[in-house]
């Protein structure tokens, strides 16, 4: 048997599978016969569809505030800090900053 490359399936394809799904006109192996997909993978789209409709008639839309990693923002602060005592020491020692002795 030889393994099929992986396929990408755009998100209008995805959509008109779960909507045909969910219609429930045909059984799940016609609709694996005519999309050319696994039975599992059209219930999961399906599924998916179903999660996701509430957020359509949601009051708010797009009011998801996008998480943030402190993580990486405290890793950059600190880099950010060393670099600037870096570039202060050496102009200082340079005689370039305001102030510096000569």
């Amino acid at each position: 048997m030889t393994r099929r490359p992986r396929r990408n399936h755009s998100p209008a394809f995805k959509a008109k599978v779960a909507l045909a799904a969910l219609k429930g006109d045909r059984t799940m192996s016609e609709l694996a016969t005519q999309f050319d997909l696994h039975p599992n993978q059209i219930k999961q789209w399906k599924d998916q569809l179903l999660e996701g409709v509430a957020g359509v008639f949601d009051d708010k839309p797009g009011s998801k505030e996008p998480e943030i990693d402190i993580t990486s923002l405290h890793a950059k602060i600190g880099q950010l800090t060393l670099e600037n005592d870096f570039l202060s020491g050496a102009l200082d020692k340079a005689g370039l900053l305001p102030g510096a002795k000569k």
